[in-house]
Formats: C-alpha cells, sequence, structure tokens
C-alpha cells in the first residue's frame, strides 16, 4: 500500500505570536516552526499502516525551504521518501489552488491512499483535503478517528456530533482528513534521524506543476483576541447549580 501524506509546517504552538507591520499576518522573523498536529497524527496513522501492511509512505508538504525541517523529521519517524513544493509565499494560494498544487503533485504518485490533517493550527479552513480528492476524483471521508485495511478497501471511524461516530467502509484510492488525538504519536529515534539525511525529497515548483497561484479571499488584518472578565451568579439548588456550571462549560466555555 502506497499512502501519501499532505503535511503542512506552521508556527510553534509554544512561540510568541507577533503582527508584522502590514497587520496582515504574523511576523515571522523570531518565530520558530513545526509539523501541523493533525498532520502529524496523519503521518503516524499512515506509519501504523506501513507497519501493519507493508508498502510505502510519502511526505508532500509545501512551503518555503524552511518546510525541508519539517520533511526530515517526517522521514526520521519513518517516512520513505518526500516531495517538496518549493513556495516561498504560501499565501498567494487559497484553499483552492493550494490543493490544486497539491494535487496535481500527488497525481504521478498513483498513491493508494492520502492522509491530511483535518485542518490547519494557523488558519484552520478545513477544506484543502476535501478539495484535493475532488481535484482527484476520488471518495474521501473526513474527521476520521480510526483507520484499518479492510480487504481491497479501507473502513474508518468518523466522529460525529454529541458523541456519536459512524463506521464507514470505502474503496481505495480514496482521501482521508484526519482529526487530531486519534493516536500516539512516536518521536524520533537516533538512527531515524540518521536515515533522514539519506532519503529522497524530490523538488518542485508551482510552474513546472503548471499552477499559478490565486486568491478569492482577501485577508485585510488579523489581530489579538480581546480578553474580558465577566461574573455570572449561578441561582438554584447546589445540584442545580452544578448543572448549570456543566452546560455552560460545555456550550459556552467548550473545554469540555
Amino acid at each position: 500500500m502506497k499512502i501519501l501524506v499532505a503535511l503542512k509546517q506552521v508556527p510553534a504552538r509554544d512561540s510568541l505570536l507577533r503582527i508584522d507591520a502590514s497587520g496582515r499576518w504574523l511576523d515571522e522573523s523570531d518565530l520558530s516552526f513545526e509539523i501541523n498536529e493533525p498532520d502529524a497524527y496523519a503521518l503516524e496513522a499512515a506509519l501504523q499502516l506501513k507497519e501493519q501492511h507493508g508498502g510505502e509512505v510519502v511526505v508532500l508538504s509545501a512551503g518555503p525551504e524552511r518546510a525541508v525541517s519539517a520533511i526530515r523529521e517526517a522521514l526520521a519517524k519513518g517516512a520513505d521518501r518526500a516531495i517538496h513544493v518549493e513556495q516561498e509565499n504560501l499565501g498567494e494560494f487559497d484553499t483552492l489552488s493550494l490543493a490544486k498544487l497539491l494535487a496535481a503533485a500527488a497525481s504521478s504518485e498513483k498513491a493508494d491512499l492520502i492522509l491530511t490533517g483535518l485542518q490547519s493550527d494557523d488558519l484552520g479552513s478545513g477544506q484543502t483535503g476535501v478539495i484535493m480528492a475532488e481535484l482527484l476524483g476520488l471518495p474521501h471521508a473526513t474527521i476520521i478517528m480510526a483507520v484499518e485495511a479492510s480487504g481491497q478497501g479501507v473502513r474508518v471511524k468518523r466522529e460525529l456530533e454529541a458523541g456519536w461516530f459512524q463506521h464507514v467502509s470505502m474503496p481505495l484510492p480514496a482521501v482521508l482528513t484526519i482529526q487530531s488525538g486519534i493516536n500516539k504519536l512516536r518521536y524520533a529515534t537516533l538512527m531515524g534521524i540518521k536515515k533522514a539525511k539519506t532519503k529522497e525529497v524530490r523538488k518542485l515548483t508551482a510552474a513546472e506543476l503548471g499552477v499559478q497561484p490565486e486568491s478569492s479571499v482577501s485577508l485585510l488584518r488579523i489581530y489579538q483576541p480581546k480578553r474580558v472578565k465577566q461574573t455570572q451568579m449561578l441561582a438554584g439548588a447546589p445540584a442545580e447549580q452544578a448543572a448549570q456550571l456543566v452546560e455552560k462549560l460545555k456550550f459556552e466555555a467548550r473545554v469540555i
């Protein structure tokens, strides 16, 4: 089974974020970067499928030169080779044109399974994997919590609302968008890091793939969220107050 994993490099979650002079994006001069978390879980799902059934895991990433560090990390964890679509200003591509870029790079691989993260930690559109599937003419499923090979296809577990799940059997090839937390992420071993230095990283450009940057969406400005303190007094007996508190934590604060 050949599995292609689309992977994005994003600002590290513990970075101190500052807005640049234009007010339209982050100042990247002193940022550190890492693999997008949902994409890391997609990579782990691919590696586990490879360990169980054999095959090859190919990493696909579009981004500037610094994205090589994320690619090398994926190779160190066990991916076999990688494709890097070099694009310095990825912000020139909207979701559709980015999906076109990735789909063009993926089409020649003829992968049995394409995995992407559910969404990116920086923009969070949650659309790239789905649009890739449409462009490639492949069946797809989203918010995947588990993947297992089943005959000539795969059986997946999808997360629905209110604690419900859906189990779907799908033919291959297919595209899946993976939810964070479906498995335990592995660390790169010292031997894996050494081997990653010798693994193939194929370089491509948008021009070679015949994809032009397009953006139908204009980002006017970004800003720090306002912090507002508000006190609410809960009335009623202790049991009623507890029920109200749980409801607010679930549906207003969204922390449980």
